[in-house]
């Protein structure tokens, strides 16, 4: 980096602060645990998707909501958030690859296909990793969304209401999920909606428990099972836990899986010596490595994984929105239209319900 590029670097922080003083209460910023270090420094909360649209919600002094993760999680916080609160995205191509595996046309040519081949109660289930419409959809059917520390329950509580699931759009978290139930391949069948017929057989489609959507997190699908073998054989004794997002035979070999904030909470938890190696976003193991200095936190493979979206919110960007509010202007605001918003908040609120 040339001198240049540091005193940029350095102005631009020096004005995001003053920006955030001037403004004080009537804004929050938000910050995902895979964003930058120098974004996070800014957030007044950092959590994962839902945990941070929960604490947009009981915000309801603050107009201005900054949202410094990707496009479905400041949908969510639009959902979730009253009328008069504007929901700012810093970078309006800060996408999710995940999400972008399904829309909701897609999705009802899926449940009408099933339907026809096997007329039953199904009950639909979102990952929170999925467009608002995705959402409404599945709120409109009886459906919930669910997140990857609460899908456990959100599979058992759609087996208590209907004979089979529909979970869109990660394949891997659904599989995992599934296996955790005692709900096995045989009983699963795998949508493309790339394929003709989502490329399954009829008598397979008719036969299935669980339906899961091709669709798969880059950052976990990153993560194979040569990965733990070669970290297990450097170092002896090493606690190995990766997020459920990964395939199925990469969360068999490791120790354990949890979402974000259970990969947090182990390390915290787990007390000093331990040494782990963390299947998910390079920049949260990177800041689990620098917090517990008296244990050792090391990304499962020597190669990081990083999310390319999250890393489109950037300081300068930030600073955009924020001064920008300072002239008086919400720009990058995402809304969701009432008409979606009102059935995907009965998929949200249904998950809320959950133990």
């Amino acid at each position: 980096m040339s001198g240049s590029d540091r005193e940029t670097s350095a102005e631009t922080l020096e004005r995001i602060a003053r920006a955030r003083e001037r403004l004080g209460d009537r804004v929050l910023v938000l910050g995902h645990h895979y964003e930058r270090d120098d974004v996070l420094r800014f957030a007044d909360r950092t959590g994962d998707s839902f945990q941070l649209a929960r604490e947009a919600a009981e915000e309801k002094d603050r107009p201005f909501i900054v949202f410094c993760g990707v496009h479905f999680m400041a949908e969510t916080a639009d959902i979730l958030t009253d009328d008069d609160q504007a929901v700012l995205l810093p970078d309006l191509e800060a996408g999710c690859s995940l999400a972008d595996f399904a829309d909701a046309e897609q999705v009802a040519l899926c449940w009408d296909a099933f339907e026809s081949v096997r007329p039953a109660r199904t009950v639909p289930i979102t990952y929170v990793n999925s467009t608002a419409a995705i959402k409404a959809f599945c709120g409109e059917r009886g459906g919930l969304a669910c997140t990857s520390a609460n899908a456990l329950s959100a599979f058992r509580w759609a087996l208590g209401r209907g004979e089979r699931i529909l979970f869109v759009p990660d394949e891997h978290l659904g599989r995992n999920t599934a296996r955790s139930l005692g709900i096995g391949e045989e009983e699963t069948a795998v949508w493309d909606p790339a394929r003709t017929g989502g490329g399954v057989a009829p008598d397979r489609l008719a036969g299935a428990r669980v339906i899961l959507w091709k669709g798969r997190c880059d950052v976990h699908t990153h993560f194979r099972p040569e990965h733990v073998d070669a970290v297990r054989l450097a170092h002896p004794g090493i606690r190995v836990m990766v997020h459920p997002e990964c395939p199925a035979e990469v969360v068999e070999r490791a120790d354990a899986s949890g979402s974000t904030g259970q990969i947090i909470r182990a390390v915290r938890e787990g007390g000093a010596g331990l040494t782990w190696a963390i299947g998910t976003e390079w920049h949260l193991v990177n800041r689990l490595a620098h917090a517990y200095e008296d244990r050792k936190v090391i990304n499962l493979t020597t190669e990081p994984s990083v999310c390319p979206t999250m890393n489109r919110i950037t300081p300068k960007k930030l600073l955009h929105v924020l001064e920008r509010l300072l002239e008086g202007e919400a720009v990058n605001r995402i809304v969701v239209p009432a008409e979606i918003a009102l059935p995907a908040r009965k998929a949200l609120d249904r998950m809320l319900t959950l133990a």
